[in-house]
């Protein structure tokens, strides 16, 4: 019943937001749908894992040649993007990878391009789902994989909206019941450094916690000329990362790992409010879309704790991507690459002799599933996304949102249609004329 009703919403081209609005009354309703037989949850030590990857560009082969690498009897069988060159490109970079071109079985009948890609994709028989698309599809995409029975690596963010974030939190639900593993792409809670550190940090390293500061400042990234033949919706979808509705702009894209680890360090605990400023001074020509390039944002914890938060992406400005957590007994100061801990009780590790931390994802993802003692990072993936969102809204709006406010939105970033055609861009935000939602 179910499959035949997602066949027909394609076929009428049923927008997402109505399709994710019935996903998520689907996980709501978990309760009364069947679960998943134990034999098919998990997989014994000596049987196949068939992973499809859905979302082929550099992030999603990536996290393809990791999960090929993190068990020996897994293949990848499947493929989906929405355009068969990125599809074709990323076959042709992990062939070239002898550690891992003898796992793949993706032949063309595998092989789906379009809007209905991932569908198909999940339809072919794979047992793991590697979701990498642009952040607005994640929700969709997740609820499509955990209805069907996948574990799932889930690419952060995982949503750029708030009707999008309480989606993926009722598929995170059901995957629970379903004893499904869903892993997350925030990798930074995969990294050893900042697992020891918080670990250190949470046995009272540095005492309370009464200030955060979390830096993201990086020059800028790719963009993408735009070709005559490509319509609207293609143009906007091939340079995704500078359109709100498919990135979440770029404080939730990227700076989201930052402010998850501030999540992390404060145990789970997600601010009040927030108040925020940001703009565009060097994205102003059409490539650059209607994203900001720089945000500071400024959150406080119901105790009167704070997170300032600051990103930027300019050519030619000092770089910093770090954590800085300030506490009554000591000071943090982490980054990817060196941890140290100032006060009582000092502590330091640097050094890159650590475990690749996108791979540390994959080898617990795969353990997971071999041991039947399924991973889910659903709750913290969905709230530290938000976390970024709320900012981006009180950035954009100029007003102060609260937790509730962002967590209850109906601002829905979706198009009315996924068709290749004509769409309109959003105009750049404006605070104090651009209205909370």
């Amino acid at each position: 019943m179910r499959r035949r009703a997602m066949d027909q919403a394609r076929e009428a081209g049923v927008s997402r937001r109505e399709f994710v609005k019935s996903a998520a009354g689907l996980a709501g309703g978990a309760a009364v749908l069947p679960l998943v037989a134990p034999e098919f949850v998990h997989a014994g030590g000596g049987d196949l894992l068939r992973v499809g990857l859905v979302g082929c560009g550099g992030r999603g082969t990536g996290a393809a040649g990791q999960a090929l690498r993190a068990d020996p009897n897994v293949r990848l069988t499947a493929m989906a993007d929405a355009f068969a060159d990125h599809l074709d490109r990323s076959l042709g970079e992990l062939q070239k990878d002898g550690e891992i071109a003898g796992k793949l079985d993706v032949p063309e009948e595998r092989r789906f391009a379009g809007f209905d890609a991932y569908q198909k994709l999940i339809d072919s028989g794979v047992d793991v789902v590697l979701l990498a698309t642009p952040p607005h599809f994640r929700p969709l995409h997740l609820a499509a994989a955990v209805a069907e029975g996948k574990h799932v690596f889930a690419e952060k963010p995982v949503a750029v909206d708030a009707p999008g974030v309480r989606s993926v939190q009722a598929t995170c639900e059901l995957a629970q019941q379903k004893k499904l593993s869903i892993v997350s792409g925030l990798c930074l809670r995969y990294c050893e450094g900042f697992r020891e550190s918080a670990a250190r940090i949470h046995d009272g390293a540095i005492g309370e916690i009464r200030m955060l500061a979390a830096n993201d400042f990086r020059g800028p990234i790719w963009t993408k000329e735009r070709k005559p033949d490509w319509s609207d919706m293609e143009w906007q979808m091939r340079n995704w990362y500078y359109y709100t509705w498919l990135s979440g702009d770029f404080n939730v894209e990227q700076h989201v790992h930052f402010l998850d680890v501030c999540a992390w360090l404060m145990r789970g605990e997600y601010p009040e409010h927030c108040i925020g400023s940001g703009g565009r001074q060097v994205r102003t020509g059409p490539e650059f879309g209607h994203i900001y390039d720089h945000f500071s944002v400024t959150y406080e914890y119901a105790g009167g704790a704070r997170l300032i938060s600051h990103c930027r992406q300019m050519p030619g400005c000092y770089n910093d991507m770090s954590v800085q957590a300030y506490g009554t007994r000591g000071t943090a100061d982490l980054t990817e690459r060196n941890f140290a801990i100032r006060g009582e009780k000092p502590w330091a590790l640097a050094g890159n002799k650590r475990r690749n931390f996108y791979q540390v994802e994959h080898d617990e993802l795969f353990a997971s599933i071999r041991s039947g003692k399924p991973i889910n990072n659903g709750e913290y993936m969905a709230k530290s996304t938000l976390l970024g969102i709320m900012g981006r809204m009180a950035a954009y709006t100029g007003k102060k949102i609260t937790w509730e406010m962002a967590l209850n939105s109906k601002e829905d970033l979706t198009p009315a249609r996924y068709e290749w055609g004509a769409l309109s861009e959003p105009t750049v935000a404006i605070p104090g004329v651009t209205q909370f939602v």
